[in-house]
């Protein structure tokens, strides 16, 4: 009866939210772990009272479980008696008022602009020949210009450049488009790239040839992993720890020196694809630090 629900549940989060096959297997692990502590105790999920859930909750913290762990299953319980009340399979929603851990958000690494600056000459010189050159060269002026997340960047088809476009369009988590407009040194980077992707074998044959950054996999584009370990060779021709640099990393990066050049959250958000600004707000803090730590390292009333 438990497997019904939660798959009636996770059915309903995919057609309504559109929920990615990873999200819903992460509640899948969430809601099976509760309502195996519910059987445990021989209680139904349509049976359980509050004192149970606050039961589960109490154990995990027991358990030693992180915060954000515990939060995110509290979360998942919350969902789950939420659509059980709704859907009319219970008269009350024992989750309703649940208290549970407060996951903190902590800042997000970033990166300066002299260290970006690093990057990108690095990426000029980082690579076996021209081609791997102007490939690295690209990829990283595209992330810092649009501050794509890696998938949408490796997987960017050839199309959503192939007039010279200001503006690409991409497709986003949950299948949702977006418009983020291309700066110069990112347009000169792909125009300089097109002709060495041209005498990729992997670009002349499906499904590469539909990619902008073609690759030898299965996806016909290069990899997640692979675009880490280019970025890891950049940092360390930069003179950068590669511990201090990842494709989020720079995505954080784009946003923080948008943020600090005047450019407002609504705009942020939208061109990060964030469906809550609230998650957009993040990078306030990061600005405020930065302010902070300026003030009292300079200002001569700060001094001891």
């Amino acid at each position: 009866m438990s497997g019904d629900l939660i798959k009636a549940f996770l059915t309903a989060l995919h057609a309504e939210r559109d929920a990615a096959p990873n999200t819903l297997a992460a509640y899948r692990r969430d809601l099976d772990d509760f309502t195996g502590y519910l059987a445990a105790r021989k209680v139904a999920p349509l049976k359980a009272a509050r004192t149970d859930l606050e039961g589960y909750i109490a154990g995990l913290e027991a358990e030693g479980l992180a915060t954000a762990t515990r939060a995110r299953r509290l979360s998942a319980v919350r969902q789950f008696f939420r659509f059980l009340h709704s859907e009319g399979w219970r008269d009350d929603d024992p989750a309703q008022r649940l208290q549970g851990p407060r996951k903190s958000r902590p800042l997000p690494r970033t990166l300066d602009m002299e260290e970006v600056d690093r990057l990108m000459d690095a990426a000029r010189n980082t690579g076996r020949s021209p081609a791997d050159r102007a490939r690295n060269t690209c990829l990283m002026e595209v992330l810092y210009a649009t501050g794509l997340r890696v998938t949408e960047l490796v997987s960017l088809p050839l199309g959503a450049t192939s007039a010279r476009p200001e503006m690409i369009l991409v497709r986003g988590k949950g299948g949702k488009d977006r418009l983020v407009p291309l700066s110069d040194p990112a347009r000169a980077a792909i125009n300089a790239w097109l002709p060495h992707r041209k005498t990729l074998k992997h670009a002349k044959t499906p499904p590469g040839a539909r990619f902008l950054f073609p690759g030898g996999g299965s996806a016909g584009h290069i990899t997640r992993v692979r675009f880490f370990g280019v970025l890891k060779d950049i940092a360390v021709t930069a003179g950068i720890s590669p511990e201090k640099v990842s494709p989020h990393v720079l995505r954080h990066a784009f946003a923080t020196h948008l943020l600090a050049h005047g450019a407002d959250l609504r705009t942020i958000q939208v061109l990060l694809g964030h469906a809550d600004i609230s998650t957009t707000e993040i990078y306030t803090h990061i600005v405020d630090e930065r302010l902070k730590s300026l003030v009292l390292e300079h200002h001569p009333l700060a001094k001891p």
